[in-house]
Order: structure tokens, then C-alpha cells, then sequence
């Protein structure tokens, strides 16, 4: 895989020189805490030792899946060994409100379920749409970003949206929303199916398909690194982000609401979302006050 122009980008402006504090050697390491600082381990609250959050303080650790692949959200930094962006930082004052340190490890969209079922992360934060089969098999924390699905391609391509994408090879990652929204709005796309957004980007560049459709942040970082691609056609979707947790896990999922709450509250959440999003996007970000169930809702009517 090529080294990302975003990446580039990134570093020139500063952007990842945060995960240069950090100390651990680990490809998922931790960084520095989140802009809202961290709680040490002495001073914050102790849960019971029963429970998955006591477990996580015996421990010392959480473990948060991520994306390694998909700027701005997560991208593991080339130079550094480090996972950054906007799902990274979130991840980070998790566990700083904890008083535990992040481990990062990379959670792929078709293994994202899988990983919190078997216990091998405690947290999900990799671009995860909240949808009516997803919450019958996880928990979700309330929307933390709402990001809408696109349809992208090569700048001298005729396709100009989704009605043109009939007999076109268009990529998408296994297990995403996409894999059934394409198959409802473009019925006749022949669908190429892959593991990492970082691939259909490579298939995007060298013919192999003729579009790529995912989240616009998602698709904006495949134009920061390339960008003789382009977007093309209307809003297809609407996909709140949710953090995903164990099923059942109420004392997690109130946790984790709580920090997200505290982020939207003090301004932090707005100051991640110029930091790593912002600023390439050029939009204001809108702080998602809206519950899981009105995020079902949501995409329903998709």
C-alpha cells in the first residue's frame, strides 16, 4: 500500500505531532490523552471488580478497535507506529476518564461485532453506523458524528451519482451499510466487496472499479490523499457513528455517554472536529444530540 498523501498532508500541518508524546511501542499505542485531559488512575472512579469496567481499572488497559486505514478517523501514522484521528481521540477520553491507559487495535467493519462478542476489545470506535440490526446484536452509545454516504470516482469519469452506477464495478467494505444500501439504490452495480476502505481506494486508482461508495469524511480522505478523484451526486444516506459495546453492558454504555456528553458540553468534541475533520472538509461540525433509538430511526428512512 502507498504511503498516504493525507498523511503527508497531515504532517506538514502539524497535525499528528500529538502522537509523538507517546511512549508505548505497541502499533496501537496510546498517544497522548484526549484534548480533555486525562484522570488519573488514583482519582477516578472505582467500579466494582465484578464488572467490565472494574475489570478494565484491575487491568490497567482498555482495548478500543479502530480503524488503521481510514483518515481522519483512525490512520496508523507511518513514522510514528501511532493511531490518530477523530474515532482515536475519542477512544482516548474514554480511558482517560477511566484512569486506564488506550490500547488501539485495528477493528476492520466486518470484524467490528465479532471483536466485542469474543472480548477481544471493550470498546468499538471505527466509523460504526448505529442501525436496527446492528443494536440486536451490540450496544451503542448515542451518536457521537453523523456522517452521510457518497458515491466517489475518478475526476474524468461520466458517472455523476448513484442512477449511473447500473453495470458499473463499484467497491465497498464487507460488512458495512453500504454492502445493502448499494444493492437497494443501485440494484444493477456490480459490487466489488473488500476488507479496507484503503483498498477500494487502490482499486478506484487503478481501474479496477469505477466508483467507490461510503461516508463523505470517509471518501474526503480518499480525495486529501488522491485528489484526482472526486464526489459525484446527491446525499445518499444518513450514518450516526455510535461507539459499540457489549450487549447488555448498561454500566458501559452510561460511561461512555457520559464522556461523550462531557466532550459535547465543554467544547472538546467541537475542537477534535476542526482539528481532524474541519479543516479538511471546510464545515462546521454539528454535535449529534439525538438517542440510539432516533438514530435507528435515522437510517431507516434511508
Amino acid at each position: 500500500m502507498q504511503v498516504s498523501r493525507w498523511l503527508g498532508v497531515a504532517l506538514s500541518a502539524g497535525v499528528l505531532a500529538m502522537a509523538g508524546c507517546g511512549g508505548d511501542d505497541d502499533a496501537g499505542g496510546s498517544g497522548t490523552p484526549a484534548a480533555s485531559g486525562s484522570t488519573p488512575a488514583a482519582t477516578a472512579e472505582k467500579f466494582a471488580a465484578d464488572t467490565t469496567l472494574g475489570k478494565i481499572q484491575a487491568k490497567g488497559e482498555m482495548t478500543i478497535g479502530v480503524k488503521f486505514d481510514v483518515p481522519p478517523f483512525g490512520v496508523k501514522n507511518p513514522q510514528s507506529g501511532e493511531v490518530e484521528g477523530f474515532d482515536v481521540e475519542m477512544g482516548k477520553a474514554v480511558a482517560a476518564k477511566l484512569g486506564v491507559k488506550p490500547k488501539f487495535i485495528e477493528a476492520i467493519s466486518d470484524n467490528r461485532i465479532p471483536f466485542l462478542e469474543d472480548g477481544t476489545a471493550d470498546l468499538i470506535l471505527s466509523t460504526m453506523t448505529i442501525n436496527e440490526e446492528r443494536v440486536g446484536q451490540i450496544a451503542f452509545s448515542d451518536p457521537y458524528f453523523i456522517a452521510r454516504g457518497r458515491v466517489l470516482v475518478p475526476g474524468d469519469s461520466a458517472i455523476t451519482g448513484v442512477s449511473d452506477l447500473a453495470g458499473k464495478n463499484v467497491c465497498t467494505a464487507l460488512g458495512s451499510t453500504y454492502e445493502a444500501n448499494l444493492k437497494k439504490q443501485a440494484p444493477d452495480a456490480k459490487l466489488k466487496l473488500v476488507d479496507s476502505y484503503s483498498e477500494c481506494l487502490e482499486l478506484v486508482q487503478n481501474g479496477a472499479v469505477d466508483a467507490v461508495s461510503t461516508d463523505d469524511v470517509i471518501l474526503t480522505g480518499m480525495i486529501i490523499q488522491d485528489d484526482t478523484l472526486k464526489l459525484v451526486g446527491d446525499q445518499l444516506t444518513q450514518e450516526p457513528y455510535g461507539a459499540g459495546i457489549k450487549k447488555d453492558d448498561t454500566q458501559m454504555v452510561d460511561f461512555v455517554n457520559g464522556v461523550f456528553k462531557g466532550l459535547k458540553d465543554d467544547g472538546t468534541w467541537a475542537k477534535l472536529h476542526q482539528e481532524w475533520i474541519g479543516k479538511y472538509t471546510g464545515e462546521k461540525g454539528e454535535v449529534p444530540n439525538i438517542s440510539v433509538d432516533e438514530a435507528v430511526e435515522l437510517v431507516k428512512n434511508n
